[in-house]
């Protein structure tokens, strides 16, 4: 029996005005309509729906004087309406609120005469369609990604897993956003301590709304503070989440966002691209290697370079064309530390430049400002030089958050290297390494299968195996089944 969430049509009437206002908001359509001789109440938000479908719906019930009336109108209106909107799409909401809520989400409710009340799913979001993410870009493979749209999200990842036992539960989170969140898991997979402490961080939020969408439901999940590590990956390509939901892993989809959050994760999962996948197992071992060569530089070469630029006795002769051979009046570490500024204002600045003109001010910036700077004296050329060449080791990093906190890490080391020498480096270097250590974001090592120290685990991080392999479910996962086959 349909619930009966209100005493009349007209009280329907004032409820939602009591909610909405009168004529006070265009996008929100309160309607009385007709399914056949049975008048009934339509409300929707108008941006949130597919017209065309509900045109189509609502044509052929259209109420026609000529017909017979028929008496179940008057008395059984719900079993009326039940008959006569038949329509795959239809829900029963328990209250008022439920009903609000729904209609707030993009579904259309009808109200009854008598009171009975309905959500029918006609939503249509606007959105982007599924291009491929700039972010993660390969040579070959898929090139469909999320979008902002959290239907259309959850059914890529459909798409990949066809399996009954892939779970997407829905949160509504915050008071007055409402935001739809899902969380994504394979039941017979999933480590249920996990699954378990990620729903109890979700009821403990309370906030007005997800202004960020994902960025900030991970600060509320981590409590994170102001650690400058990220503690998830985020990913906007439907197989890179696929894959790691088989591990074991659990994914959050944040409707209005086109990342999906995984977890748990190491720092390992942060330096992983899909290309190593796309290529053979060599080339693809060759490749992770190259990055994580690249991301150990991106951290160490320019403190390292200033230590020997400016401890010549630690310099090796084969190595004596190191070092600033012109003389400045700007000490070495204020030139690095500048140089290191107007690159990270360089990339600020593209992001706010508009793409036609942002390949015009790289120009500007990289070529006319660089070498006049040189040419008065600013910087000497070995500061540029080595500046770039750190930013392709910064640029190398697949995940841009763990990009960016390698960064400020560096300037800890650089710091530490002119304040001490040698010992300043090193231990800058070993605080760093404590550090990262210490992080255990969902009680997982941050620094697993390194610290502490798995060496099958560690081979198969380094070494992108053949798929074919035998190969287990991550240990920090926890999953239920460790075999994949």
């Amino acid at each position: 029996m349909t619930n009966k969430i209100f005493a009349s049509l007209d009280e329907a009437k004032e409820f939602l005005y009591s909610k909405f206002g009168k004529d006070e908001s265009f996008d929100v359509c309160i309607k009385e309509v007709h399914v056949k001789d049975l008048p009934v109440l339509c409300v929707y938000i108008s941006g949130l729906v597919d017209g065309m479908t509900l045109t189509v719906q609502l044509t052929p019930l259209y109420f026609d004087s000529e017909e017979k009336q028929s008496t179940h109108s008057v008395k059984n209106d719900d079993i009326y309406f039940d008959n006569m909107f038949n329509f795959y799409g239809k829900a029963e909401p328990k209250d008022k609120e439920e009903f609000l809520l729904g209609v707030l989400s993009g579904q259309v409710g009808f109200v009854t005469q008598q009171g009975y009340a309905y959500l029918t799913e006609l939503r249509s979001y606007p959105g982007r369609q599924p291009d491929e993410p700039d972010n993660e870009k390969v040579i070959r493979g898929s090139r469909d990604g999320f979008a902002e749209n959290i239907m259309l999200n959850t059914a890529l990842i459909r798409r990949r897993i066809r399996s009954p036992e892939l779970r997407f539960e829905l949160y509504k989170i915050t008071t007055n956003g409402r935001t739809d969140v899902a969380i994504a898991y394979i039941k017979d997979i999933v480590n249920d301590k996990h699954l378990k402490w990620l729903k109890q961080r979700l009821e403990e939020i309370n906030h007005d709304g997800l202004t960020m969408a994902d960025k900030t439901l991970e600060e509320w999940i981590f409590k994170q503070r102001f650690h400058p590590v990220p503690f998830v990956r985020y990913s906007e390509r439907p197989d890179i989440v696929a894959a790691h939901l088989l591990e074991g892993h659990i994914a959050i989809v944040v409707d209005t966002s086109p990342s999906v959050i995984l977890l748990p994760i190491t720092i390992f999962h942060l330096m992983q691209h899909a290309e190593e996948y796309r290529q053979s197992p060599f080339v693809g071992s060759t490749i992770r290697f190259l990055r994580y060569t690249a991301i150990l530089l991106s951290l160490t070469f320019m403190p390292i370079w200033y230590l020997l630029a400016t401890h010549e006795q630690y310099l090796p002769e084969a190595l004596d064309f190191i070092g600033s051979k012109e003389e400045s009046n700007i000490p070495l570490l204020l030139q690095i530390i500048i140089a290191d500024l107007g690159l990270e204002y360089l990339r600020i600045a593209a992001i706010h430049t508009p793409t036609p003109l942002s390949t015009a001010m790289g120009l500007v910036a990289g070529v006319i400002i660089g070498q006049i700077a040189i040419d008065v004296g600013l910087f000497s050329p070995e500061v540029v030089l080595y500046a770039a060449v750190v930013a392709i080791f910064t640029f190398s990093i697949p995940t841009f958050e763990l990009s960016v906190s390698i960064k400020y890490f560096r300037f800890i080391v650089l710091g530490l290297t002119a304040l001490f020498g040698p010992s300043g480096f090193f231990i800058g270097f070993f605080f760093i390494f404590s550090y990262f250590c210490a992080l255990r974001p969902m009680q997982i090592p941050y620094m697993w299968p390194l610290v502490p120290f798995f060496p099958k685990a560690f081979l198969r991080v380094f070494i992108r195996f053949p798929m074919a392999d035998d190969a287990l479910r991550p240990y920090i996962v926890g999953a239920k089944q460790r075999k994949r086959v």
